[in-house]
């Protein structure tokens, strides 16, 4: 509507400071080439794994304790109730995460030893993630033939056999440095770690619903056209399923011919973002950061330009920064001017060129005869107006402009999990 006044207007008088988010360059030790880089940053950011001073030690081992940690928080479990007594002889109410360590027995991720310890610093392997990934996760009768693709399938340890199967039918798995390998008696390093718990978080679908905190499907409503419009709600976040639309606004002024591919642009959140059974799940003031992927300058023949930015992480009132994946909700994930503008632009070289052509008529009706200044207009102005139309038809289309405060439509291409403030 706006863009249809401005328009309007136009024919009537004449007849876009970016927040950076988190990134791998941040983490000291995490540079942004390095193979995990992305993962580490995802789990890093969503405080599924922390860092130590700002060092991510990714080449360090992952202990037990650690991958349980994660794994609580993954499932929305880090608060879970314990409703069961401590029966391992290693483990005392002033050891180190105590309550997460009786969280695991009680749901059953990672069980203690048969000697009654549970080893919470202990080095895990990677077969043993493995085996709990495949543990949580839906059964299915996985074709062991899959493990012939790779080179050291015979170091798989005999239990270990349809974990891997499963698990990599899943894409839940991870082969670094060499494709070809899966190196299960190795120890788990913490960039291993980070890139399966990522995967896992991706494919939470299929994790079975005992493992799951105690999860609850809202619903937005910005427009029945969007391909989802479902929330899944728990203590701990809500996952704004992929697929879901919704309205953001321009921080700033934005215009195309000032910008080029790799800009920066914030957009922002006006009101509370709310499901329609009344969660919040994005509070008023958060701020998404959109990078530019191209602009595409206006053509020749009308053709307005069109602006590709891709909103990448929101950070919200309190400084929380998330990962997020959206783009413009238009056929081509472009923004770019509306037809009421197109349409404003034409009448105004219509009505430009019809009065330019009125005032060549009378010119030259008068000169020989002011008698003729009416037959003068009556063939300028019909003449004026369709060259200025058929000028308006032939030159470039119009840049891209948006007030601060305007509005658009995106559409997450990824599911989106905003935590609790």
């Amino acid at each position: 509507m706006k863009k249809l006044i401005s328009g309007a207007m136009a024919v009537c008088l004449l007849a876009f400071n970016a927040i950076p988010a988190l990134a791998a360059s941040a983490i000291a030790d995490v540079n942004q080439n390095y193979w995990a880089a992305k993962e580490i940053t995802s789990v890093v950011n969503d405080n599924i794994m922390t860092l130590s001073g700002n060092r991510f030690n990714p080449e360090g081992n992952m202990t037990r304790v650690e991958f349980v940690n994660s794994l609580l928080k993954i499932l929305s479990n880090e608060n879970l109730n314990i409703n069961i007594s401590n029966k391992f002889s290693d483990v005392t109410v002033d050891t180190p995460n105590y309550g997460n360590i009786l969280r695991s027995q009680q749901l059953g991720l990672v069980y203690g030893y048969p000697d009654g310890t549970f080893q919470p610093d202990r080095v895990l392997l990677r077969s043993e993630a493995q085996s709990v990934i495949s543990h949580i996760t839906q059964d299915m009768v996985a074709d062991k033939a899959i493990l012939k693709n790779f080179k050291d399938a015979d170091t798989i340890p005999a239990w270990a056999t349809n974990v891997y199967a499963k698990t990599i039918n899943y894409g839940i798995y991870v082969n670094y440095p060499d494709s070809s390998e899966l190196r299960p008696n190795d120890n788990l390093s913490r960039a291993e770690a980070a890139v399966l718990l990522a995967r896992l978080r991706e494919k939470l679908s299929l994790v079975k619903s005992q493992y799951m905190g105690v999860t609850t499907v809202e619903h937005l409503n910005v427009t029945k056209k969007a391909p989802s419009n479902e929330v899944r709600v728990n203590s701990v976040q809500n996952v704004i399923a992929e697929g879901n639309v919704l309205v953001v606004a321009f921080d700033e002024k934005f215009k195309s011919e000032k910008h080029q591919a790799g800009d920066i642009v914030t957009f922002v959140n006006k009101e509370d973002i709310c499901t329609v059974e009344g969660t919040l799940v994005i509070p008023a003031g958060s701020k998404f950061i959109a990078q530019i992927n191209e602009i595409q300058n206006p053509k020749w023949f009308n053709k307005n330009a069109r602006v590709y930015p891709q909103l990448c992480k929101i950070v919200l009132p309190n400084g929380k920064q998330l990962a997020f994946n959206a783009k413009p909700f238009t056929k081509d994930y472009s923004l770019k001017e509306g037809p009421w503008m197109t349409a404003g632009k034409l009448a105004l070289c219509t009505v430009t060129g019809g009065a330019v052509g009125t005032g060549a008529g009378v010119g030259f009706a008068f000169i020989p005869s002011p008698a003729k200044i009416g037959t003068g207009v009556a063939i300028g102005a019909p003449v004026g107006a369709a060259v200025g139309l058929a000028t308006g038809l032939i030159t470039p289309g119009l840049n891209y402009h948006a007030k601060a405060g305007e509005e658009v439509q995106v559409i997450l291409i990824d599911d989106a999990a905003i935590t609790k403030q």
